[in-house]
């Protein structure tokens, strides 16, 4: 492919500045530099921070390249077919079912409060931690301060998450320099960022805390109140599969993943699904990038839930699909233990 060479220059600038402006975050010390005080004096004056005590904790926050450079290749940005086997395999299908079998009780409960299926809860914390198992090795200070400063694409929302991190640890009594969580500074078994942790975190084991860190029962809440508060369907399917000789008008795929049609309506227009859906609700055409060509899936209101944890349809459509995985197997284990 031939570059013109009026192109390759600017491309050129463009990389001479980015790692100068890599170069110069890296070496210049954060209490140091102005926008960082800029912040510090906000947290002072909103929320009575000590600015001395924040300057010393900045002074043990670290650049960090590799968060920069994890921010540009997430997951996300695979095709379906390479996606989806990160999360739909043996090792997290088998997880899933163990953990389902061994917080059952807590997970009635949170599906009897919140209205979400047990599955969908376990396929969430599956998807995000494997359970608990793999919660992050990033410091979440030094991840959200990374982003906050030195990540002007998304600079003025992770200033936003830094603010609502120092206030939680101040509300839950934890060292801020002590967590550690993902490389966009999620935290805890359910990977809920800085802002969704003081919205969204519950009590749920009735201990006065909200630790999402350690305990399962406040994870398990937790997970289910978000669902919940952004409208989760008590009773209501997720997805399902469009049958294979349908043809899908490429408007309907444009019009996004929120629910725009109903059933009712796609119907007439020839398009079915696998699974019988109810007439009158509300879908959105999804389209995947499969393996041999596209696939497509009709994704109602409680699909479009769950991209409110992660707005990606992939995410969404794996922790669908694991759940689906783990329900059908949990329900076989407890059909074979009524006979045996």
């Amino acid at each position: 492919m031939n570059i013109p060479v009026h192109k390759l220059r600017l491309l050129f600038a463009v990389v001479l500045i980015a790692g100068a402006t890599s170069a110069c975050a890296s070496t210049t010390p954060y209490p140091e530099r102005d926008e960082v005080r800029e912040f510090i004096d906000a947290m002072s004056t909103r929320h009575q921070f000590a600015s001395d005590e924040l300057s010393a904790m900045f002074g043990q926050v670290n650049f960090r390249q590799d968060i920069i450079d994890a921010m540009t290749r997430p997951a996300e940005k695979r095709p379906w077919h390479e996606y989806r086997p990160i999360f739909i395999n043996a090792r997290r299908i088998d997880g899933g079912v163990s953990f389902r079998e061994e917080h059952a009780e807590l997970l009635r409960q949170a599906e009897e409060k919140y209205g979400v299926p047990a599955e969908i809860v376990t396929a969430i914390i599956g998807v995000e931690t494997l359970y608990g198992r793999s919660t992050g090795r990033h410091r979440v200070v030094d991840a959200l301060a990374t982003l906050a400063f030195d990540y002007p694409a998304r600079g003025s929302f992770f200033r936003g998450e830094l603010e609502q991190y120092l206030i939680l640890a101040r509300e839950e009594n934890f060292d801020p320099l002590a967590i550690t969580g993902s490389y966009a500074g999620a935290m805890g078994k359910p990977q809920f960022i800085p802002s969704s942790y003081r919205h969204y975190a519950v009590d749920f084991d009735g201990d006065d805390r909200r630790d999402l860190l350690d305990n399962v029962a406040d994870t398990i809440g937790s997970v289910a109140n978000y669902l919940s508060a952004h409208n989760w369907r008590r009773g209501q399917p997720v997805a399902s599969r469009i049958r294979a000789d349908a043809r899908i008008p490429a408007e309907l795929i444009a019009r996004g993943i929120k629910p725009h049609t109903s059933v009712a309506e796609y119907a007439a227009l020839g398009i079915t699904t696998e699974d019988a859906l109810p007439a009158d609700a509300a879908a959105a055409v999804i389209e995947l990038e499969g393996a041999d060509g596209p696939e497509y899936w009709l994704g109602l209101d409680n699909f479009y839930v769950i991209t409110r944890y992660n707005r990606s349809s992939l995410y969404a459509m794996a922790v669908y699909q694991l759940s689906a995985e783990i329900g059908t197997r949990h329900r076989k284990a407890a059909a074979w233990s009524a006979t045996h």
